[in-house]
């Protein structure tokens, strides 16, 4: 006897199989390497490279001043300090949590002059894929002070 409430489950397990399962150490791979990239710009003092990183609709939140929103306003950041004295920046990724749709990365930063360390900063960063690519969705950071 058929039922009308009979469903087709070989579609949806054959469309479930063919999608690949999302794996939380690939993802901090990926965000390491988004890092390192945004880390390489600096570097060359490319500050739409930087902008191009972030969602449309991203929001730039940096202690003590205004968040700015979308990459236009924060490429006009970066400009400002790529163009500064700062020579060169590390990320760190201490820990990636989230879901397939959004991660949050706890980080670090280290801020250079030359050989010289002269800012130690922790950060959140929310990260959400754009075009098949992991991009910073929200950006939040503030100095440790000594």
């Amino acid at each position: 006897m058929s039922s009308c409430n009979d469903v087709d489950s070989s579609k949806a397990t054959t469309a479930e199989a063919t999608k690949p399962k999302f794996d939380l150490t690939v993802a901090k791979k990926e965000i390491e390497a988004a890092n390192q990239n945004t880390s390489d710009l600096f570097t060359k003092h490319d500050s739409v490279g930087i902008a191009n990183l972030y969602t449309k609709d991203a929001k730039l939140m940096f202690a003590n001043v205004p968040a700015v929103v979308g990459r236009a306003a924060i490429q006009s950041v970066f400009a400002g300090i790529v163009n500064s004295p700062v020579t060169s920046v590390k990320f760190e990724t201490i820990e990636v949590f989230g879901t397939e749709d959004l991660l949050a990365e706890e980080g670090k930063i280290t801020i250079y002059i030359k050989d010289k360390v002269v800012a130690e900063e922790k950060s959140i960063v929310l990260w959400k894929k754009e075009d098949g690519k992991w991009k910073m969705f929200r950006d939040i950071s503030n100095k440790n002070t000594k």
